[in-house]
């Protein structure tokens, strides 16, 4: 298949439907609106609600209930990261090649950006309108997903564990941890959501969780990689800031050589959990090919 136009197709329709979903700018507070817009369409790729979207066809025909579920992914994912950029976190000026939410909006509508996207990640999740009579059992089965991946013991949790171990000697399974964490909770949540969304069975489910918790991981340490080989041209902002703050990363575990090996290792074994899905799954196969080749 080409992944490359079913990337681009899927976007689409994930920004098409957050255009409607988030307040124009006309709406009062219209500076929270047009900064939480900013920040939003400022050309993020979709990873996460794309893996929601194609977990939901491998399983089955999605309901109209995929979009909005998918949706709020990208919502807490571009909360997380005008968060990430604030200077108390990692004090960045640049991100997808713009300025970051801060130094255009100030740090507390940053702040109240990211607070504001998240809230609306599980209004949206939470409405019967939007998820077509989505049985309320696996209505409420998505929104302790997405809370799960979100919060204290997914990628919230991974951030403090990633602040704490700045300029300390950790070991390699240390920042596993971290990553599992960080980045690797909410893939797993997109995957898991979107599954249950088009009513997966137990082992369905079971091979797609294990297929998104190795897709998470070859996702980050894809990332580590680029950090050090990117030029701010390709990532949008500045390269190798991850050895600047005193983080410990897959390359300077094994080398950018022996971390490019076990992405892609990650990615064949994720592929390898999808060996009883028929050809449905093959988005989430070649997804798990793109994170690791992808150059931002």
């Amino acid at each position: 298949m080409d992944i490359a136009s079913y990337l681009d197709r899927k976007r689409e329709e994930v920004d098409r439907f957050l255009d409607t979903a988030v307040p124009s700018v006309q709406t009062a507070p219209a500076t929270l609106h047009e900064s939480m817009r900013y920040s939003l369409f400022a050309g993020g790729k979709r990873i996460r609600p794309i893996l929601a979207i194609a977990s939901a066809e491998a399983v089955g025909k999605p309901t109209k209930a995929i979009l909005p579920i998918a949706s709020s992914l990208e919502l807490i994912h571009t909360y997380s990261l005008i968060h990430d950029d604030l200077p108390a976190m990692d004090n960045d000026d640049y991100r997808r090649g713009k300025l970051t939410n801060h130094k255009v909006f100030g740090e507390a509508m940053a702040i109240l950006a990211g607070d504001a996207l998240l809230t609306l990640a599980f209004d949206l999740c939470s409405r019967a309108d939007l998820l077509d009579n989505l049985d309320p059992i696996r209505q409420v089965q998505v929104i302790h997903e997405l809370a799960l991946g979100a919060g204290n013991l997914g990628m919230v949790g991974g951030q403090v564990l990633d602040i704490q171990a700045e300029n300390k000697d950790i070991d390699l399974a240390t920042l596993q941890t971290i990553h599992t964490h960080k980045t690797g909770m909410l893939i797993r949540a997109a995957v898991r959501m979107g599954a249950i969304a088009s009513s997966a069975t137990p082992a369905q489910l079971k091979q797609l969780t294990a297929y998104a918790e190795d897709v998470g991981l070859a996702f980050q340490i894809a990332d580590d990689v680029l950090n050090v080989t990117g030029t701010r041209e390709e990532l949008g902002k500045n390269a190798n800031t991850d050895a600047q703050r005193g983080k410990k990363t897959y390359p300077s575990f094994c080398g950018v050589e022996g971390a490019r090996t076990l992405a892609d290792q990650c990615a064949d074994r994720a592929i390898s959990r999808l060996e009883t899905f028929d050809a449905k799954a093959d988005p989430l196969r070649e997804l798990a090919r793109y994170i690791t080749a992808r150059r931002n």
